[in-house]
């Protein structure tokens, strides 16, 4: 035996992280989903013309939870490679590629900013490519968790750019907020 941890050592290692990191991502986008009203829930989004290819209400939660989960796996991966060459630049880009998509929802549906969520998301687009090719450099199965999320970003970043184009002052088109104020 030259080896310096078993087999059963190592995938105990990567459970120990995925148990931490799974959930941890996980609610982090549950929470961010939860800031602000979404899809045919959010009155302003209900009146935005939207292209034909827009998913049905019920492919986003599935979508971003499947996305979530294997963004969580993918980062337990490439932190069980300790040791390895550029893990530190690797994880400190997964941190701010998630902080980026999720400000999306809140600027989105919160803020009703249609042109500067597509400015994020293709920030963030640009910024997920390079996190995927920095897994890969460490563990390219762990890249291949992304496949998913660039695939739906793409087809996010296509309907913000339609809904963008279909709805200039699409920020006007219903106030951001009520107000508690009282007049007296």
């Amino acid at each position: 035996m030259n080896e310096i941890a078993s087999r059963a050592q190592l995938r105990a290692g990567f459970l120990r992280w995925a148990i931490v990191t799974v959930p941890l991502v996980l609610l982090l986008g549950l929470a961010a989903g939860s800031l602000v009203p979404a899809g045919s829930q959010n009155a302003w989004y209900a009146t935005l013309a939207k292209p034909w290819f827009t998913p049905p209400d019920w492919a986003f939660p599935v979508a971003w939870t499947l996305i979530y989960v294997l963004l969580g796996v993918a980062l337990a991966m490439v932190l069980d490679a300790r040791g390895a060459r550029g893990r530190g630049i690797a994880v400190s880009a997964f941190v701010v590629q998630l902080v980026l998509n999720l400000a999306w929802m809140p600027l989105f549906f919160g803020a009703h900013r249609v042109s500067a969520a597509l400015a994020l998301i293709l920030v963030l687009l640009v910024l997920v490519a390079l996190t995927a090719w920095l897994f890969a450099r460490i563990r390219p199965r762990a890249a291949l968790l992304f496949v998913p999320y660039v695939g739906w970003l793409i087809l996010a970043t296509a309907l913000t750019w339609e809904i963008d184009r279909r709805n200039p002052g699409a920020e006007t088109l219903v106030p951001a907020t009520s107000s508690a104020q009282m007049a007296i």
